[in-house]
């Protein structure tokens, strides 16, 4: 329990905080260094074959910056904040084709928007200055 006294009409206040950490939510969040939200960039034109391991948990790179496609090296941390990986575990052993453009409707498996004009006209940064 706090008493505050205020100044302007003299008199006292009781107040009781029963969550004091609830102030450090309050806080304003982090700095941002861009207003905009991240967008991923292409990494591949194509659809990339991965042998998946049943039971295995995968991370499914989102931003298109890792340098191991189609999984996650970290790089959305620096290159692309406020993307993440998609986390996923397959149910058994497989051989999958999963999304290198990173517009799939149906992530991490291709779902052929890879052929789609704006895919195919788009260009792919280079990976070589990452």
């Amino acid at each position: 329990m706090s008493i505050i006294m205020s100044e302007t009409i003299g008199i006292w206040v009781t107040t009781t905080l029963r969550q004091p950490w609830i102030l450090s939510k309050i806080a304003a969040p982090k700095a941002q260094l861009s207003t905009l939200p991240s967008e991923p960039v292409i990494a591949s034109k194509k659809p990339l074959k991965v042998e998946l391991v049943g039971g295995k948990r995968y991370s499914w790179c989102t931003c298109g910056h890792s340098k191991k496609q189609p999984f996650c090296d970290g790089a959305h941390k620096t290159k692309a904040q406020g993307l993440a990986p998609l986390r996923f575990v397959p149910e058994q052993d497989s051989t999958a084709w999963l999304c290198g453009c990173k517009c799939t409707n149906n992530p991490p498996y291709c779902d052929g928007t890879h052929k789609q004009d704006f895919i195919k006209s788009a260009q792919i940064p280079d990976q070589t200055n990452c």
